[in-house]
C-alpha cells in the first residue's frame, strides 16, 4: 500500500534540497510523484520550496484537475503529466532552475560529452528542448521528441526537468547535471577541456549497459554514431537554436572501421573528379595518378587519410 504521508514527507525534503542548493529561487520549480494510475501529488503554485509542510502537497489527476489539497496545484503540472503519460516506469517528476545547467538552457549550447565517468554513466546525452511560454500543453509537447531516451532535459531558456523511479532519484540527475556544468565552465576558463578517447568511453558505455542504465549509444540505431559528438539529439538543434559556441566539438569517435568506411565512401564519390584533375595537371605524380583505376585511387587515398588519422 502507497504510504501518501511519507511520499508528501520525501517530497518537502526534496523541495528543501531544491532551495538550499539554488536550484530554486522564491517560489520557483515544482515536484510531482505518481502515486496511483490516476493520481498525483504535487507540490504548490506560489509557495518557497524550501519551506513545504506534507498539508501543503495537492493532489490531481491525469488531466490535471486537482481533487485534493487545500492549496491550489502547481501551474506547469501538465509539463510534468505528459512525462508520466509517455514513461509508465516514470514514478517523480522535478522540475527546477539549476544556474548553471540552466545558463547552457539560455545559450542554447549543448553539453559537451565524454569528459566525466558519473556523467556518461548517470545522463549521456542532454537535450534541449525548443522554447515555448511556459505553463501550456505546448510548453508541455515540447518533451516529446527526447522524453524516451533521456532521464533529463534542458529547457530552453527555462530551466530543466528531470524524472526516475522516485523524488529522489529524480532530483539526483538535476544535481548531478548542474554540478557537470559548473565543472564545464570552470575547466574552460582554465583553458582546456579534454575529452575520452574511444577506447575509454566504450568502457564506460559498456558498464553502463553492464549496470542496467539505458544509453540510445548502446542499441542498434545509433551503433555507428560519434559516442562523443551529441549525436543523439542533433537533428533537433536547428529548430531549438541550439550550436556549439562556447565548447568546440570533441575529436571524432566512431569505431575505426566505420571511420574507414566513411572515409572510403566519400572518396569514391570524388575519385572522378580527383582523376580529372590529376589528368590536367603537368605534374608527374599527377600524370600516375590519372593512371590508376578508379578502385585504385580509392584505396590509395583511404590509405593515405587513414594514416594521417592513426597518426
Amino acid at each position: 500500500m502507497v504510504n501518501a504521508h511519507k511520499i508528501k514527507q520525501d517530497i518537502c525534503e526534496i523541495g528543501r534540497r531544491l532551495y538550499n542548493k539554488g536550484f530554486a529561487a522564491a517560489n520557483d520549480g515544482n515536484i510531482t510523484v505518481r502515486i496511483s494510475d490516476n493520481e498525483i501529488l504535487c507540490t504548490p503554485t506560489m509557495h518557497s520550496k524550501g519551506f513545504l509542510k506534507p498539508e501543503d502537497i495537492s493532489s490531481i489527476d491525469m488531466t490535471g484537475k486537482q481533487i485534493s489539497g487545500i492549496k491550489k496545484r502547481s501551474s506547469e503540472a501538465l509539463l510534468h503529466l505528459e512525462i508520466y503519460k509517455q514513461r509508465p516506469d516514470i514514478k517523480s517528476v522535478v522540475h527546477c532552475h539549476p544556474p548553471h545547467a540552466t545558463a547552457f538552457a539560455v545559450a542554447r549550447e549543448p553539453i559537451p560529452q565524454c569528459v566525466l565517468p558519473e556523467v556518461e554513466v548517470f545522463i549521456g546525452d542532454v537535450p534541449i528542448t525548443k522554447y515555448e511560454t511556459p505553463g501550456g500543453q505546448a510548453f508541455a509537447d515540447t518533451i516529446l521528441p527526447f522524453v524516451s531516451k533521456t532521464n533529463i532535459i534542458i529547457l530552453a531558456n527555462h530551466g530543466t526537468v528531470s524524472y526516475g523511479v522516485d523524488v529522489e532519484q529524480a532530483y539526483w540527475w538535476t544535481e548531478i547535471l548542474d554540478a557537470y556544468c559548473r565543472i564545464l565552465m570552470l575547466a574552460k576558463q582554465l583553458g582546456n577541456v579534454s575529452y575520452f578517447t574511444y577506447k575509454e568511453e566504450k568502457e564506460l558505455l559498456d558498464l553502463k549497459q553492464k549496470w542496467g542504465w539505458q544509453d540510445p549509444r548502446n542499441t542498434p540505431e545509433y551503433q555507428n554514431c560519434d559516442v562523443c559528438a551529441n549525436d543523439i539529439f542533433r537533428d533537433s538543434w536547428k529548430e531549438s537554436g541550439v550550436d556549439r559556441r562556447a565548447f568546440p566539438s570533441p575529436p571524432p569517435m566512431a569505431p575505426a572501421a566505420n571511420v574507414a568506411q566513411a572515409v572510403t565512401q566519400a572518396v569514391s564519390s570524388a575519385a572522378p573528379v580527383l582523376r580529372a584533375a590529376a589528368a590536367n595537371s603537368g605534374a608527374a605524380e599527377g600524370s600516375e595518378l590519372a593512371g590508376l583505376d578508379q578502385e585504385q585511387l580509392v584505396k590509395l587515398i583511404t590509405a593515405q587519410v587513414l594514416k594521417q588519422l592513426n597518426g
